[in-house]
C-alpha cells in the first residue's frame, strides 16, 4: 500500500463555513486568505494577464500584421503533440478571422513527421518553406532550442518567430538567432507567469494581434464583438493544449482550462465537435478528465503512429464530412496506439527488472528495443514511472541511431539531468517532466551509465516510494451531495491542483467486495459508519449523506491488489481507505460516489 503524506489540516471560515470539508481542503493547499480562496474558486478572464508583457510579442505582431496586410506568405510551424496542434490552430483560426478575403492560400501550416523528422524545427522544413515562398515562419511550441534552422532561416532571408515554453536558456545571448522570440520564460521576461504551455503562448499572441490589428493597445481593452467572440471560442483550444501538455493548472492555465472547457462541446468549430461526438463524450460533461483519457490520446494517436496534420485538418476544415472522417480516423489510431503502448509496457518492464533497473541502487529506468514505436514510447515511459517510481527513458533502436521520450517524476529536473548527458547526444529538448532525445546507438551504454548516476545522486529514498497527499481526513457523513459538490468548484484538476482525497477512518464494508467491468479487473466496494448499520438504507448513496448511509466506492484496476493481498474482504471488515469524492448521475439521479485510491484494513497496519 501507497505511504500517505497527508497534508496540514486546520480551520478557515470560507467557503462551505468553518471548518467545512472544503475549507480543510483549501487550507491544506495553503490558501488561508479568503479573497484568493474566492477568485480561485471562481475565476475570471479579467486574471489573465496582458499579453503585451510576454518580450518580443510586440515586435512579432507588427511583422505578422504587416506580412499579411502586404500579401506575404506567413507559415505557422506546429509540433506533432496536442499541444502543438491546438496552438497551431489557435494561430491559424486567428489570422483567417482577421484577414477573411483571399488571404486562405497566404497562410502556410507544417507540422513535421514524428518518426522522419523528430520534434521542433528542422533545417530542411525551413528551406522548403523558403522556397514556398514563405517569409516569416512562425513556430509554437517549440524552437527555444533551434540554433541551427534559426540560423539557416536568416541566411534565405526568412523571418523566423519562435513562440515556446519549453525550458530557454540562462542567457539571452544564448537564444537561437531569430527575428523575435516569444516566451514567458525568456531570460529578459518580465511576464509574471512562467508556466504556459505552447498553446497558451500562442494564445496570447493571438490576442494581441487581435487587439493591435483593431487598434487597441492600451492595456484592458476591449476588442470588438467578433474578435471578443472568437477569443472565447479559441479558449476551447488553449484548454486542451494546457490540459493535454500536464503543465501546472494555477493561475492562468486555470482561468484558459476552466473557460475553455467549457466551450469545448459548444464550439463553433466543426471538428472539434466531431472529436467530441467519435469520443463517446457528446452527452457527457467535457472536464479535464475526459480531455486526458479521451480527446487528447486521439489527437496524440495522429502524430504517434500516423501524422498529426491529420488532427490539424480536424481542427481547420470546414466540411462535416471530413471532420467525422478525419474523428473516426483519429479513434482508429488511437485503439492501435493502446495496443502498440501495452506491449512496450509490459515488455520493458520486464527488461527493467531484469537488468535490475528497479533496485535502490539503480535509480532511473533507460531502455532501448529496435522493436518499439518510437511515437509510442513516450506514454510506455509513463507506465513505467507509476510502476517503478524513478525518471524513465525509453527508445527505439534503429540501426546505428537511438531516438525516443524520457518522463519525470516530481522533484527530479528531466531537462537538467539529461543535459548532463549532452556530450553523448545527437539532440535533445524539452521541460523538467518530459523530453525526447536522441544518440548514437555505440553511444547507448555510456549513457545509460552517466544518466544513470545523475538520478542516483538526485533522486532520494523518499522520491522512490509512491506516496498520496491527502488534503484531510472526513468522516463518510461528511459526504454529502453538497460537500462534494463544493469540492467540485476546486476544478479543474490536474497537475498542481490535483483532485482532492480524503482519508476515511472508521468505516467498515456493508458487504464483500464485488467484481466488475471486463476481466473483472475492477471491484465495487459498499461502505458504512464505524456502529451504524445497513438497515433502512437503500442502494449506495441513496441518501447521499448522514452517518447511516453507504458509499459505494470503485477500484479501478484493484482486483490485483486485493487478491495479492492475500485473505479476502468480507461483510464488517473495518477499513481505513483514501478516496477521490465524486458525484456519478444515473437516470438523471445524482448520488455520492467515490474513487479508491489506498486502502488499509487497520489491524494490518
Amino acid at each position: 500500500m501507497c505511504r500517505l503524506r497527508r497534508a496540514p489540516l486546520g480551520a478557515w471560515s470560507g467557503l462551505g463555513g468553518a471548518g467545512s470539508l472544503v475549507s480543510r481542503v483549501l487550507l491544506a493547499r495553503e490558501m488561508t486568505d479568503p479573497q484568493a480562496c474566492a477568485a480561485y474558486v471562481n475565476p475570471r478572464l479579467s486574471a489573465l494577464h496582458d499579453p503585451a508583457l510576454l518580450p518580443d510579442i510586440d515586435v512579432a505582431t507588427d511583422r505578422i500584421l504587416g506580412a499579411m496586410s502586404r500579401g506575404e506568405r506567413v507559415a505557422i510551424y506546429g509540433d506533432y503533440d496536442v499541444d502543438g496542434v491546438t496552438a497551431t490552430t489557435i494561430l491559424y483560426r486567428t489570422l483567417m478571422a482577421l484577414f477573411p478575403n483571399g488571404h486562405a492560400d497566404r497562410v502556410v501550416t507544417y507540422i513535421p513527421h514524428r518518426i522522419d523528422e523528430g520534434y521542433g524545427l528542422n533545417v530542411d522544413a525551413i528551406e522548403d518553406l523558403a522556397k514556398a515562398g514563405c517569409g516569416v515562419v512562425v513556430s509554437v511550441d517549440c524552437g527555444v532550442s533551434a540554433h541551427g534552422p534559426a540560423q539557416r532561416a536568416r541566411e534565405l532571408g526568412v523571418d523566423l518567430i519562435i513562440t515556446d515554453h519549453h525550458n530557454p536558456p540562462a542567457s539571452a545571448a544564448d537564444l537561437p538567432p531569430a527575428f523575435a522570440v516569444v516566451h514567458p520564460r525568456h531570460p529578459a521576461s518580465v511576464y509574471p507567469f512562467g508556466d504556459l504551455c505552447g498553446a497558451g503562448v500562442a494564445y496570447k499572441l493571438a490576442w494581441r494581434l487581435c487587439a493591435k490589428h483593431s487598434g487597441v493597445t492600451e492595456a484592458g481593452g476591449r476588442l470588438p464583438a467578433d474578435l471578443r467572440t472568437l477569443m472565447v471560442d479559441l479558449l476551447a483550444f488553449a484548454a486542451l493544449g494546457v490540459i493535454a501538455d500536464v503543465v501546472p493548472l494555477v493561475d492562468e492555465n486555470r482561468v484558459l482550462a476552466r473557460f475553455g472547457l467549457g466551450r469545448v462541446k459548444h464550439s463553433p468549430f466543426i471538428g472539434l465537435r466531431a472529436l467530441v461526438e467519435a469520443s463517446g463524450l457528446a452527452g457527457e460533461e467535457v472536464d479535464s478528465s475526459a480531455v486526458g483519457f479521451k480527446l487528447a490520446p486521439r489527437l496524440n494517436a495522429a502524430g504517434r503512429l500516423g501524422h498529426a496534420r491529420d488532427a490539424l485538418e480536424l481542427f481547420t476544415t470546414s466540411d462535416p464530412a471530413r471532420a467525422a472522417e478525419l474523428a473516426a480516423l483519429l479513434s482508429r489510431q488511437n485503439r492501435e496506439r493502446q495496443a502498440v503502448e501495452k506491449h512496450i509496457s509490459d515488455q520493458a518492464a520486464e527488461m527493467a527488472v531484469a537488468a535490475g533497473m528497479d533496485r535502490p541502487d539503480r535509480r532511473a529506468i533507460v531502455l532501448a528495443h529496435p522493436d518499439w514505436h518510437a511515437g509510442v514510447v513516450g506514454i510506455a515511459c509513463s507506465r513505467l514511472v507509476e510502476q517503478f517510481c524513478r525518471p524513465v527513458i525509453l527508445m527505439q533502436q534503429t540501426g546505428e541511431d537511438c531516438h525516443g521520450s524520457a518522463r519525470s517524476i516530481e522533484g527530479f529536473n528531466l531537462h537538467e539531468a539529461i543535459g548532463e548527458c549532452r556530450e553523448l547526444l545527437t539532440s535533445f529538448g524539452g521541460h523538467d517532466m518530459a523530453a525526447g532525445l536522441r544518440l548514437p546507438a555505440d553511444r547507448l551504454g555510456a549513457f545509460v551509465d552517466r544518466f544513470t548516476s545523475v538520478a542516483n545522486e538526485r533522486v532520494t529514498d523518499e522520491m522512490l516510494r509512491p506516496s498520496l497527499l491527502v488534503d484531510a481526513d472526513a468522516s463518510l457523513g461528511e459526504l454529502t451531495l453538497g460537500a462534494v459538490k463544493e469540492l467540485s468548484a476546486l476544478a479543474p484538476f490536474g497537475r498542481g491542483n490535483p483532485e482532492p482525497r480524503v482519508r476515511l477512518a472508521g468505516v467498515r464494508l456493508a458487504e464483500s467486495p464485488r467484481s466488475m467491468g471486463a476481466h473483472a479487473k475492477h471491484v465495487s466496494l459498499t461502505l458504512r459508519a464505524e456502529g451504524a448499520t445497513s438497515a433502512g438504507v437503500g442502494r449506495a448513496g441513496a441518501r447521499g449523506a448522514g452517518d447511516s448511509a453507504l458509499v459505494r466506492v470503485v477500484g479501478w484496476n484493484w482486483s490485483r491488489h486485493l487478491e495479492a493481498a492475500g485473505d479476502p474482504l468480507r461483510a464488517g471488515t473495518p477499513l481505513e481507505v483514501v478516496v477521490k469524492p465524486r458525484i456519478s448521475t444515473w437516470l438523471g439521479r445524482e448520488r455520492v460516489e467515490c474513487e479508491l485510491c489506498d486502502l488499509v484494513v487497520p489491524a494490518m497496519v
